[in-house]
């Protein structure tokens, strides 16, 4: 009986020192698709193809878009590996989404043995007889034809982990970005938050995606998934999220903290910052200036009171979320147009971004909870090769379902995010430079 009480206390007293560990994976800044493009003179076709296919899944979609529709200006990525012997895979860490995918060996090898067989022929005799219905998809019959955007990437493979646990009955998920995608099917293994060598939060059990085919803007970059931060009640399927995963384990408290270092916005392969699971990243970040209540807990989504650039000041208060995989402070088209104005930026309708003196003192001042949030130039300007651009973006029409505002890198650049899960709460705190 002793030996069992005493067993019982060490399993206690084990869990409580795993649930204190704090974890860090650092970030890595690349150049974003966006930028690449924009540079190789590829962006003003690139934009014309997306906002048709925007148009027409406005005309055919009875659902809320999401706010940020596609990752082409997300900078920073995170290694994590799955499986046993571990497989290696650089992220996109997103708050703005809840489900974790990568691309699966049946990606990468393609679809197109099969899908060139007649019965697989574009509809009713595709959607009847094809053996695999992701031939019958239009947008992947245009992705053969462009390439497949696994190519080239790192991709998860079931048979080479031990640890691989295949779902009883196969469910497959489909996520989309505003029109790019990931469709396949969902499996579960070990998750490792961080690179190999590194002390990581581990996450057995963790159920993600295996995406069978994504969207082309994927295609020639170094995107290799998304790890999605976002409530369970956001996850495509209802699947536990890896994070809420760890913490419904005991492994690690509910709160992580993103810190992102300032750079231009042509560093490409440095370090970017860090992402600190299990509580306050103190080596980075001072002390949390204040937390905020979250007014829906499915995105980081919190109340925005007031917002100020320039001689502009607006008190209408509006719904925002912070989002890690932006690199703009997104508004409602008509905020952004009055934001611009005031600014002295100039909207580009070729390359869709907004033109601003290299030299603008402008400031977006944020009014959340009982404090003024200031975003500085140097967080809001880019300074490309060609222009400097404002990091604002336009988010068309403001709903009322969902978020108004995305709170995207120039913010989280500017202020230290504390994401706490547990009490679902959001604070910021000033970055301590070095």
């Amino acid at each position: 009986r002793m030996h069992l009480v005493l067993g019982l206390l060490s399993v206690a007293l084990a869990g409580h020192v795993l649930g204190a560990a704090i974890y860090q994976a650092p970030l890595k800044k690349i150049e974003s698709v966006q930028t690449r493009m924009i540079r190789s003179g590829t962006w003003p076709k690139y934009v014309k193809e997306r906002n048709a296919m925007r148009m027409k899944l406005a005309q055919n979609s009875n659902t809320y878009p999401h706010p940020v529709e596609d990752y082409a200006d997300n900078e920073y990525l995170g290694e994590i590996t799955i499986g046993t012997p571990e497989q290696h895979f650089q992220v996109i860490l997103d708050t703005g989404s809840a489900n974790l995918w990568v691309p699966d060996k049946k990606c990468v090898r393609g679809l197109k043995e099969v899908c060139e067989q007649p019965k697989c022929a574009y509809g009713m005799i595709c959607a009847v007889f094809c053996p695999n219905k992701l031939c019958c998809d239009k947008e992947l019959r245009i992705n053969r034809k462009s390439g497949n955007p696994c190519q080239g990437k790192d991709y998860f493979d079931p048979a080479k982990s031990f640890s691989y646990v295949k779902l009883v009955n196969r469910t497959d998920f489909e996520i989309r970005f505003g029109e790019r995608f990931a469709k396949g099917f969902f499996g579960n293994d070990t998750v490792r938050f961080g690179a190999a060598g590194s002390n990581r939060l581990i996450a057995p059990g963790t159920v993600f995606g295996q995406a069978e085919s994504i969207g082309r803007i994927f295609a020639r970059n170094s995107i290799g998934g998304i790890l999605g931060l976002g409530f369970r009640s956001l996850a495509v399927g209802g699947v536990n999220p890896p994070f809420k995963q760890a913490v419904d384990l005991g492994l690690v408290e509910p709160i992580f903290t993103v810190y992102l270092k300032r750079l231009g916005v042509l560093a490409r392969g440095e370090y970017g910052g860090v992402l600190t699971y299990g509580g306050l990243d103190k080596e980075d970040c001072g002390d949390v200036i204040a937390y905020e209540n979250l007014s829906k807990a499915m995105f980081w989504q919190f109340r925005l009171k007031e917002f100020s650039a320039g001689k502009l000041k607006l008190t209408d208060g509006w719904e925002a979320i912070s989002d890690t995989s932006t690199s703009s402070v997104g508004v409602p088209s008509a905020i952004a147009n009055q934001t611009a104005s005031s600014a002295g930026a100039e909207y580009d309708y070729f390359y869709e971004v907004y033109v601003i003196n290299c030299n603008s003192t402008v400031t977006f001042n944020l009014t959340i909870g009982s404090n003024v949030y200031v975003i500085e130039p140097t967080n809001l300007i880019s300074k490309g090769e060609i222009w400097c651009s404002l990091r604002l973006l336009s988010l068309g029409s403001s709903g009322v379902f969902g978020p108004q505002w995305v709170l995207g890198s120039p913010f989280i650049r500017q202020y230290c995010n504390i994401y706490d899960v547990g009490n679902k709460k959001i604070g910021f705190a000033r970055p301590l430079e070095k």
